[in-house]
């Protein structure tokens, strides 16, 4: 398996074109059960079951505390190890490290799916490393893998309304006019965990992110 290096900061992973056919450990975020399972903190494993179903992929639970399938993005191409830790949110390192040294995958080609309050409902960014942003399940898996240098697919929510606590705001379904677009914007965001896999930090972010307002 082919991985970067973690200590190179800001830069981008190598496109697996020029390293060979890579393995990437891709990785949604959410709270288990279904009282959470709609809910806008679960957005990053509704990205995971989107990509499970577009390359017909079978989660099954595995002994690291999560859900896992395995898929390739094309046939001799990068592998994606798609998982959903069954933990709760605020300990997902847990079940991540154990995911990465079981399949000896790097921080470095790890790829988080995480809810953004600070990114419209309609909008994602990515980026590799730098503040987690206050949101608990990011601080848990930098804990556990001892450093933040991992990929991350920060899905927008947006801000709560009014004076609604945000802790509240992220554990409520969607709106129904959300859930009207919810499908593109899944959509969208298991097209960037793909471009992730197949091209450089800096091409997914040409791609993906709003031209800026001028």
């Amino acid at each position: 398996m082919t991985t970067q290096d973690t200590a190179r900061g800001a830069g981008a992973p190598a496109s697996p074109s020029a390293s060979g056919a890579s393995t990437w450990l891709v990785v949604g975020l959410g709270n288990p059960g279904p009282d959470y399972a709609r809910t806008r903190h679960n957005v990053g494993q509704m990205v995971i079951d989107e990509l499970a179903d577009r390359f017909g992929t079978r989660l099954t639970a595995h002994k690291a505390g999560a859900a896992v399938g395995t898929t390739h993005v094309r046939p001799g191409g990068p592998k994606l190890l798609l998982a959903k830790p069954a933990s709760y949110m605020n300990v997902s390192g847990r079940p991540v490290g154990a995911l990465a040294r079981f399949y000896s995958v790097a921080p470095a080609n790890i790829i988080v799916v995480h809810d953004e309050l600070d990114i419209p409902f309609d909008a994602l960014k990515l980026k590799i490393g730098g503040s987690e942003g206050g949101h608990n399940g990011l601080k848990s898996i930098s804990q556990v893998l001892g450093t933040k240098d991992y990929l991350r697919v920060r899905v927008g929510v947006g801000r709560p309304p009014g004076r609604q606590p945000a802790a509240d705001f992220v554990l409520r379904p969607f709106s129904a006019a959300e859930r009207e677009l919810l499908p593109l914007h899944l959509d969208r965001a298991a097209d960037a965990v793909v471009e992730l896999a197949t091209a450089s930090l800096e091409q997914a972010q040409q791609k993906f992110h709003p031209a800026p307002t001028r």
